[in-house]
Order: structure tokens, then C-alpha cells, then sequence
């Protein structure tokens, strides 16, 4: 097993892969934004940017791949890359989870909706020792990432789950410690990597 993971570790950074990595995460991104349009014709103007939260996380890292390719390191996107990857991957697979349980099925759609946004959460840890950001950038992510579950929240701006909107004060409470769960990770990740350079 051992063996094998220089050779995972080399494929995951070759430029090929991380190119068409960025072509599926670019393609689906766009597919994300086209997914919340119905939501974003009723949203206020100051909400827009808050609302379609998987696509921006989608967004996010393909500007780190971008970075990656150029052979820079774009920190702060790294950082909200991170942390909104993971937070929306696993929050999307839970609520169509939920959905299931609560009218029986969820579709083809639906279940597409569980594999992609899994493999968000999970390529958002495969790239660990590749992010650079520090704690400030942590700081800046976190803030924006808070923020973004106030607005939702707070302000009704959350993604259109009809079917379990009455569930809204639970699930905003789930968000939220999920929010800080990926914060954590983040900071975690800083660490591994601090302490990986010191020996």
C-alpha cells in the first residue's frame, strides 16, 4: 500500500490530470449555475453572491487548479476552496438524504446530485498537501463562510429543498457546526503541513 501512494500522490499533481480535473469541476460549476437560476430570478440583488454555494465552491477550486497549473499557489481561493468543497459536499449528500427519507425517492437527478457532490468533499482532502494558505487566509475563509450561513439562515436565502423547508431551523443548526467542522479541517491541514516541514 505503501508503494502505491507515491504513485497516487504523482497522478493526482500531474498537469493532464489536474487539467482535466479543472475541465469536469469547470463544467460542472457551470452546470451548478445554471441548476440555481429559478432561485437566483427571485433573490434579492445582495443576496446573489451568497446563494449558489456548490458551484462557487466548484468555482473556488478550479481557480486553485489554475494557480496550480501556473505554478503559484492562490492561497486565499485555496483556503475557501478547502472549506466550502467539503462543508457543501457533505451538506448536499445530506440533504438528499434527507429528501429521501422524507418523500421515498430523489431520482436519477437526486443521485447524481449525492456522487458529485461527494466527490467534492473527497477531492477537497485528496488536495491537502497542494493548498499553502495560513492562518489569516483560514481566518478570512471562515469569515466568509459564517457569513454565508447567516445569509442563508438568517435571511431565508438557503438552497430550495421544498420538501424540507420545515426542517429549515434544524438543518440551519446542522450547517452551521458543519461550517466549523470544515474550518477545523482546514486548520488541521495547516498544522499536518507545518509539522511535516519542521521534520
Amino acid at each position: 500500500m505503501k508503494t502505491l501512494l507515491p504513485q497516487f500522490t504523482y497522478v493526482l499533481q500531474h498537469r493532464t490530470f489536474l487539467t482535466l480535473l479543472f475541465i469536469v469541476n469547470f463544467l460542472g460549476t457551470i452546470y451548478g449555475y445554471i441548476w440555481y437560476i429559478p432561485q437566483l430570478s427571485r433573490t434579492a440583488p445582495q443576496f446573489l453572491i451568497f446563494v449558489p454555494d456548490s458551484p462557487t465552491a466548484s468555482l473556488f477550486f478550479c481557480l486553485a487548479i489554475i494557480g496550480w497549473l501556473l505554478g503559484t499557489n492562490f492561497k486565499l481561493i485555496e483556503a475557501l476552496a478547502l472549506i466550502t468543497l467539503v462543508k457543501y459536499g457533505i451538506w448536499a449528500v445530506v440533504m438528499n438524504i434527507l429528501t429521501l427519507m422524507e418523500i421515498g425517492s430523489i431520482g436519477l437527478a437526486g443521485w447524481m446530485l449525492i456522487i458529485s457532490h461527494g466527490m467534492m468533499a473527497v477531492e477537497g482532502i485528496l488536495y491537502m498537501q497542494k493548498y499553502r494558505f495560513t492562518n489569516i487566509h483560514i481566518a478570512i475563509a471562515a469569515i466568509w463562510t459564517l457569513h454565508n450561513d447567516v445569509i442563508d439562515y438568517v435571511y431565508g436565502q438557503m438552497p430550495t429543498y421544498s420538501s424540507l423547508y420545515k426542517y429549515a431551523n434544524h438543518i440551519g443548526y446542522f450547517t452551521f457546526w458543519l461550517s466549523i467542522a470544515c474550518i477545523a479541517i482546514s486548520y488541521y491541514s495547516l498544522k499536518k503541513r507545518n509539522y511535516l516541514h519542521i521534520i
